[in-house]
């Protein structure tokens, strides 16, 4: 199956289901009436919680290794991230029994560094910025000749995500709205292209930390705009979105909302109290933004896909 150089298409997103099939769980869409009842909406979360590593990621990183040659495979995989992505690729390494090479910055939460190490993979640490994560990583792959598997930049990847969203219309029809939340954007782009492919009439939305808030900028004024960099709960959402991920959020959604921090921690403990499973605060910024805004979403059957349940359980925020 050929690696994937423009935008997915239907076809391309149901062959990657396929794919990676045996390097994935097909993971459970639940409901709470009591969170139905405080929403006004009917919630449908789709539990990438759940999903093999703990996040929706493992379903890019599989994807994206799974379309290399037996050649480039050979030589391992690696890439640069603070946690989900991270133990994705490292797991898909492991499956396949070929090296995976982390660059991850010193400030990683620790639960997810060690899980990392888990796999299997070799950890190599930088400093907590974007420009340290960068040229480490070329480091790395100049000295391995490993095949860099990016985060969100990478139509493979984007495709990869989509399948949390097909798997989601497949079992529940006629959503009204599905939302995701935004980091890089590889699962929001492939949550909307899956939903403008195979649920066109459903409205399709972003959500964010207002502290890390590229995405609404970007989508509000055109032209792909990075946040300030200020510090979030929500770690897995700190990334600015790439040219690849931008055009795909600017040509589908309907809008992006933007959550505080309190928000996110209300919400993540809503899940916490009212469902009886553990989510990460990056998982909770959906749902805070559809009740913050019960104008958009009351009465309506509503998709959330729920990223992650990797949590530092010594750092809870409540």
């Amino acid at each position: 199956m050929q690696t994937l150089v423009q935008l997915p298409s239907p076809e391309d997103i149901r062959q990657s289901h396929t794919l990676i099939q045996p390097y994935i769980h097909r993971t459970p869409v639940l409901t709470c009436q009591s969170i139905n009842a405080i929403s006004g909406a009917q919630l449908y979360f789709k539990c990438e919680n759940f999903q093999k590593i703990g996040a929706f990621k493992m379903r890019g990183a599989s994807n994206a290794a799974l379309r290399l040659d037996q050649e480039a495979r050979k030589k391992g995989l690696a890439t640069h991230s603070s946690g989900n992505h991270a133990q994705a690729v490292a797991k898909i390494a492991q499956s396949l029994g070929v090296p995976a090479h982390i660059v991850m910055p010193e400030n990683a939460p620790s639960v997810k560094r060690e899980a990392t190490a888990g796999y299997g993979a070799r950890i190599i640490l930088c400093e907590a910025n974007q420009a340290a994560r960068e040229s480490t990583l070329a480091q790395v792959l100049a000295e391995t000749g490993a095949t860099f598997i990016h985060p969100y930049d990478d139509y493979n990847v984007i495709a990869g995500q989509a399948t949390a969203a097909l798997e989601l219309f497949e079992e529940i029809a006629d959503l009204d709205a599905i939302i995701a939340p935004i980091g890089g954007g590889g699962l929001m782009s492939g949550t909307a292209l899956c939903s403008t492919y195979f649920s066109p009439a459903t409205k399709i939305y972003g959500a964010e930390p207002e502290q890390v808030n590229d995405a609404w900028l970007s989508f509000k004024s055109g032209v792909r705009t990075p946040h300030q960099g200020l510090p979030s709960i929500a770690d897995g959402l700190l990334t600015n979105m790439s040219e690849k991920t931008f055009a795909i959020v600017k040509a589908h959604l309907s809008d992006v909302f933007t959550v505080s921090e309190a928000e996110i921690v209300a919400a993540m403990k809503l899940v916490w109290e009212r469902m009886k499973i553990i989510i990460e605060p990056s998982c909770a910024v959906p749902l805070a933004a559809v009740l913050k805004n019960p104008s958009v979403f009351a009465g309506q059957k509503i998709g959330i896909i729920l990223t992650g349940g990797n949590v530092d359980l010594q750092k809870l925020p409540f």
